[in-house]
């Protein structure tokens, strides 16, 4: 309701989509999360799904590897189970920061708020803001998220709004704020307008944008304040 109120292009796709359906999995771990993140890092999904249960098989008969587990294990296993030295890396290293209580439980996580979040988990080697965005969404069920890198969330704004080209990540968190306090839901409809892009059905857009100009402070404009400053 408040998005269609704000909103009313966005409101055509929500009345084309139908209800907001993300449950968060709080019963997954934040370990096991970024884990599962790393393993699918510039893998399609069926690769990954794939390696990612080669990888837990080969940690031993627990449901899920502990972290102690997975930083025992030798690289050698791991290579095996098709995991690349870097994602190797980065999960021991995921498992060291777990065990030191950078990235701790979900109870600890969900006391904290979205940037404090985000701020502890990308110490992590393999984990940038986009990961973490997505953690905050689906396993912390955090409503006001808006991950303006995404290029489904930027791809689904374009066709939605009728634009002719991507538009800027800055411009877009501009114009997302109004969806706030539910940043979360506009960005899974934007992912739907994806599919109903694909599908034929998306509606045209109710009325004609304008993104926000963002400046862009220029180059020569940074070199002469570096010189100024040595």
């Amino acid at each position: 309701m408040h998005l269609s109120r704000v909103d009313p292009v966005l409101a055509g796709v929500i009345q084309a989509t139908g209800p907001f359906l993300v449950v968060p999995d709080l019963a997954c771990s934040p370990f096991q999360a970024l884990a599962r993140a790393i393993t699918f890092q510039q893998l399609n999904g069926i690769a990954a799904g794939t390696i990612f249960k080669r990888f837990i098989v080969a940690c031993g008969p627990e449901p899920f590897p502990a972290p102690q587990t997975v930083l025992a294990m030798p690289q050698e296993t791991l290579r095996a189970a098709g995991l690349s030295f870097n994602k190797i890396a980065a999960l021991k290293d995921l498992a060291a920061q777990t065990i030191d209580g950078i990235v701790p439980d979900t109870a600890t996580l969900s006391a904290l708020d979205d940037e404090a979040i985000i701020e502890r988990l990308t110490q992590v080697r393999g984990i940038g803001r986009w990961t973490v965005e997505m953690l905050l969404m689906f396993q912390l069920g955090r409503l006001d998220v808006l991950p303006v890198d995404d290029f489904g969330v930027r791809a689904g704004f374009r066709h939605a709004y009728g634009l002719r080209k991507m538009p800027a990540t800055r411009a877009l968190a501009a114009y997302g704020a109004r969806w706030a306090p539910y940043r979360s839901a506009a960005a899974w409809y934007l992912w739907r307008a994806q599919e109903l892009k694909r599908a034929g059905k998306l509606p045209a857009p109710a009325e004609r944008i304008v993104l926000p100009r963002i400046r862009r402070k220029r180059k020569a404009a940074k070199r002469k304040t570096a010189r100024r400053t040595k």
